[in-house]
């Protein structure tokens, strides 16, 4: 999920919010979007917080913020009731061909 928090928020303009399904998913999750970001766009995040093992990993690209939740800690959180108010962003997923 994309909330789009521009003019909500003053820290960031998006969340992406997401959920993995055991330690290793968050893990592999949080390292193919810094690897996609890194390869295809030269961008890093400023910071990363969290850790598989605390269920909730954060990656903060300053104007978009990256939320990889365990299923259970995702409903716990809600942040998309949280930041209710905020727009949700209609993504597709884009196929590479290779």
């Amino acid at each position: 999920m994309v909330l789009d928090l521009q003019g909500i928020s003053s820290f960031t303009d998006f969340f992406v919010i997401c959920s993995g399904t055991s330690e290793p998913h968050l893990k592999a999750i949080a390292g193919a979007i810094e690897d996609g970001l890194r390869k295809d766009h030269g961008v890093r995040p400023v910071s990363v917080d969290g850790f598989p093992a605390s269920q909730w990993i954060v990656l903060d690209y300053m104007q978009v913020i990256v939320h990889i939740f365990r299923r259970e800690k995702r409903e716990f959180y809600s942040l998309e009731d949280l930041w209710g108010d905020a727009p949700r962003v209609a993504w597709e997923l884009a196929q590479a061909n290779r």
